[in-house]
């Protein structure tokens, strides 16, 4: 039995009490964050550890790893890579995705090196004038076909590299006026406007194994629900118009856009249609609760989460991190 969930832990090794939690509840997958990170040895016996107590050596393993703001392993250990910005005004259009696609190959040879083998990344969303920074710079650009573009280069340099990539923030955060991480942001924007705009980068990329829920009100969609547990928008736009098939993990339940106890909130959004809840902060009263409320992996969204890891695959052994490290930083210099 695996339960339906991605579950973080609290700090650099899986105490007793963890360990024999997680053996208990089986969740589906892991994610890591700052607090989790120390130095190479250390996660790659983490991520050991986590694998262990659930008795599945494929079990996946995420991280935020997109690069500026958002890099959850970084100096000393690990290079500090661009935002997702950086690469466009790098190489603009035309040469920008390339260098996005270095910096991805080379983060998943990083994560691969410490047995994570899940990227929420890249960020598919737009940003608008006015829209909260949230998104802001880990943007690609605004226009939907630049994003797409960035987007695939940095799907694919994952994927070279054994990494899978979670596509986010979808149907789109770029238009939010507030952080869903202290905030519910509300979006006014219309039908029309939403899938010419918003949408249209995540069905350039409709094919990739894993998407993160926004957790957004679209007014012209649902005016009551966030689309993480809006059954409207999962069913209507994230299936229908998107026409997205991987596997739907909501972002974070612990964010406070959410509103209800955790056992509501993830109540909700398996209702509305999501595959896996994903709870980040490795608060154990508030994980008892996710769990209370999460079913088993079963169905639509088993066969979604088995596709899902069926397309890791090993990255080339010829890769010389070294070489593409230089060929990366002399792309980025000469825009300089």
């Amino acid at each position: 039995m695996t339960l339906a969930l991605i579950l973080g832990c609290a700090g650099t090794a899986l105490s007793p009490e963890e360990a024999a939690f997680f053996r208990d509840v089986r969740p589906w997958g892991f994610i890591l964050f700052k607090r989790n990170v120390e130095s190479p040895g250390q996660v790659r016996a983490l991520t050991a550890s986590l694998r262990e107590a659930v008795g599945r050596a494929d079990a996946p393993i995420l991280i935020d790893q997109e690069g500026g703001r958002v890099q959850r392993m970084t100096r000393p250990h690990w290079q500090a890579y661009p935002s997702g910005r950086a690469y466009f005004r790098a190489g603009g259009p035309e040469g920008g995705p390339a260098l996005a696609g270095l910096g991805a190959r080379l983060m998943a040879y990083d994560l691969a090196q410490v047995g994570i083998n899940v990227d929420c990344a890249p960020v598919l969303d737009v940003p608008v004038p006015g829209a909260h920074d949230v998104i802001g710079d880990r943007a690609y650009g605004t226009e939907p076909a630049v994003v797409a573009a960035f987007g695939r280069a940095v799907a694919d340099g994952l994927m070279a590299g054994g990494v899978l990539p979670v596509m986010k923030h979808v149907p789109g955060h770029g238009r939010a006026g507030a952080d869903s991480h202290l905030a519910l942001p509300v979006v006014e924007a219309s039908l029309a406007d939403l899938a010419g705009h918003d949408f249209r980068p995540f069905r350039a990329l409709a094919d990739l194994p894993m998407a993160m829920s926004a957790h957004v009100v679209f007014r012209a969609l649902d005016p009551d629900n966030p689309a993480t547990t809006s059954a409207t928008v999962i069913r209507e736009i994230v299936r229908g118009r998107i026409g997205f098939d991987g596997l739907l993990m909501t972002d974070d339940l612990s964010m406070k856009a959410l509103s209800g106890s955790f056992r509501d909130r993830t109540a909700a959004a398996f209702r509305a249609g999501c595959d896996v809840g994903l709870h980040c902060n490795g608060v154990r009263a508030e994980m008892e609760e996710v769990v209370s409320a999460a079913p088993v992996l079963a169905g639509e969204a088993l066969r979604r989460a088995e596709a899902a890891l069926a397309r890791l695959a090993p990255a080339a052994a010829s890769f010389d991190p070294a070489e593409a490290r230089a060929r990366l930083e002399a792309g980025l210099a000469a825009a300089a």
